[in-house]
């Protein structure tokens, strides 16, 4: 039987004051306790006070953290009774502050596994102690080197893959035992954390290259060894690295990188939507992404795809989308240009004066975009000159500014609805509240990948499936986009985050099934519905 100090400080046996008093006299707990017991719900009311009672959110995180330390069921059943309060404190935006801040703050671990890459012959010895004999069917794995909005932050970005696994937890009831947070420490080029002598993390720049790769396959290897039931979440790592680790594995087994994958579902769901309420068809519209980088990308790419799926031939689709970077729109001649680049690239022969299209406003002027995507953390890049030249040349402009946090957005939804007198279809980055304007009150969807990725990911798990493929990718964005109610004026192009719960189970189910439909499940299964109703933990003593 374990210790009294065992059961106490381990978070997944944990109950606290909720330990009945036979459970007391079994456990060896007698006397550790106030000898009230309190039932989940009086707990949930206690810990919500003193959440309240914290006077910034880093501090209502650091006490939250300190909770999920302590009791998992106790922090998910106050998580769902307050989700859409809670998600901007657990992960994005206050989560860019934890991880700042993460080497000075730091308290435990929170089982989290931390390989290096100078000591590649631990990996599988790191996996397995920081699994600590669990059941692991999902791992989110950073190295940290593109936190959006915030770039490299080395093993202090191991907030990000927590915070990630917390939402997969409180909106789609996946088994907080069965996860595993996993940092790939490969260094930092963040001169402030090597100068920082409380940094946790190696301290030399990034290693790179066929090294680099090496431990990648090596982690690869040992997971699939260990947990070769787990879905594979690869999540931030950098513009450079994370197409071709993708590319690498995607065919091989359950996996997805959520920068490029999650970000491209979100926005393609955002624009599903736009067109459901602007009954316009997604053929017909012209795509333009600033910022080209991992997510933007990404996105390029997950619009290529349904384009493709509507019929168009690749060659027809990507004359349908331009990215456009810090050089400018990119084109077939730009240095530097990465491989996911390279796909979205056009020939200087389409335009009269190519040299001169070197800024977002001369790209917009010269193409008129329907679409315009923003990834490009540049704040303000979507300016009234930009947006009103979009409006002149389509009846409903669809505006995403998503970069984030608040100061790095390309637009505010206010400006945006203003501008195009209430046209624009717009979604951001971060939460927005209600915009009103001539008496009509326009919802502000948030592009957050969180709409997307618990339901995806619990559906995969669910369905035990071997692989993830563009066919479910797709299913997945059209349920998500079909949530939308085209009949309201000012309509939301995604549904809210405080529905979260509920459409992660239909998008759930609608994976599983695509993946049953496809014979893609590893087990036997027959009924998509009832598998994931199976698998849904809830978070009671």
């Amino acid at each position: 039987m374990p210790q009294a100090d065992e059961i106490l400080n381990n978070p997944f046996l944990n109950k606290g004051t909720a330990f009945t008093q036979a459970e007391r006299q079994t456990l060896g707990l007698v006397g550790t306790l106030p000898s009230q017991v309190q039932t989940i719900d009086e707990q949930a009311q206690q810990a919500y006070l003193q959440f309240q009672n914290r006077p910034t959110n880093l501090a209502k995180r650091l006490y939250l953290m300190d909770l999920f330390n302590e009791n998992r069921t106790l922090f998910f059943h106050l998580m769902g009774e307050h989700v859409a309060e809670f998600m901007p404190i657990v992960y994005d935006p206050t989560v860019s502050d934890s991880i700042e801040s993460y080497s000075h703050l730091f308290k435990d671990p929170q089982d989290a596994a931390f390989i290096s890459v100078d000591a590649p012959d631990d990996i599988e010895a790191t996996l397995r102690n920081a699994a600590n004999g669990r059941d692991i069917r999902l791992i989110v794995v950073t190295d940290a080197e593109g936190i959006l909005g915030i770039g490299d932050w080395g093993v202090d970005g191991v907030d990000i893959a927590v915070g990630k696994l917390m939402v997969y937890t409180a909106a789609a009831g996946i088994n907080p035992a069965q996860v595993l947070a996993v940092s790939i420490d490969a260094g930092t080029n963040n001169q402030k954390l090597l100068n920082d002598p409380l940094y946790l993390g190696n301290r030399h720049a990034r290693v790179t290259g066929d090294a680099y790769y090496a431990v990648i396959d090596r982690f690869v290897q040992a997971e699939q060894k260990l947990f070769p039931d787990a879905l594979l979440h690869w999540e931030d790592f950098g513009r450079d690295h994370a197409k071709v680790i993708l590319d690498k594995y995607k065919d091989r087994l359950a996996t997805f990188n959520d920068d490029i994958q999650g970000t491209g579902m979100v926005v393609l769901a955002g624009v599903l939507g736009a067109m459901n309420i602007a009954h316009e068809n997604i053929q017909d519209q012209k795509f333009m992404v600033f910022g080209a980088g991992t997510a933007g990308m990404g996105i390029a790419s997950q619009i290529l795809d349904e384009l493709t799926r509507t019929g168009l031939s690749v060659a027809a689709a990507k004359q349908r989308i331009y990215a456009v970077d810090k050089q400018g729109l990119l084109f077939n001649d730009t240095p530097d240009l990465t491989a996911a680049q390279r796909e979205f690239t056009r020939d200087r022969s389409e335009f009269r004066q190519a040299d001169a299209l070197t800024t977002l406003t001369a790209a917009v002027k010269a193409v008129h975009p329907t679409v315009l995507i923003g990834t490009s953390t540049q704040p303000g890049a979507f300016t009234e000159e930009i947006v009103k030249d979009m409006a002149a040349h389509t009846s409903r402009p669809v505006i995403f500014p998503l970069s984030n946090p608040t100061k790095l957005a390309e637009a505010k939804a206010a400006d945006l609805i203003a501008w195009t007198s209430g046209r624009a279809l717009v979604a951001t980055g971060i939460p927005t509240p209600d915009v009103t304007y001539r008496g009509v009150t326009y919802q502000i969807g948030q592009g957050n990948n969180a709409l997307m990725y618990p339901g995806l990911g619990f559906g995969l798990m669910a369905a035990t499936a071997k692989v993830l493929n563009g066919e479910t990718l797709s299913a997945a964005c059209h349920a998500l986009g079909g949530l939308v109610d085209t009949t309201q004026p000012g309509a939301a192009v995604l549904p809210p985050v405080s529905q979260i719960t509920a459409f992660s189970q239909t998008i759930a189910e609608v994976v599983a099934q695509s993946v049953l439909d496809q014979q893609l499940n590893r087990e036997p299964i027959t009924d998509a519905k009832q598998a994931v109703a199976a698998m849904k933990w809830v978070p009671e003593y």
